[in-house]
């Protein structure tokens, strides 16, 4: 996501809130929404993937993507 796409996302905002948007806007909208919405999740995995805990034992448990059964 980058900048342009951001100040998109505002001017739309701003322009619903005033004068509405039409369908086409509409749409784009909850597409740009979507992008950002998942580019803010990727962004908060990649972190997660490097946080590692301390333990109170002096160990170090490393976060990773638990299975799901």
């Amino acid at each position: 996501m980058d900048d342009l796409q951001i100040a998109r996302i505002n001017e739309l905002y701003h322009k619903a809130k005033g004068e509405g948007l039409t369908p086409e806007e509409k749409e784009e909208q909850a597409k740009l929404r979507a992008d950002y919405i998942n580019s803010v999740r990727n962004n908060l995995r990649g972190t997660l993937n490097n946080v590692s805990l301390l333990n109170p034992d002096g160990s170090v448990t490393e976060l990773s993507k638990k299975d799901k059964h």
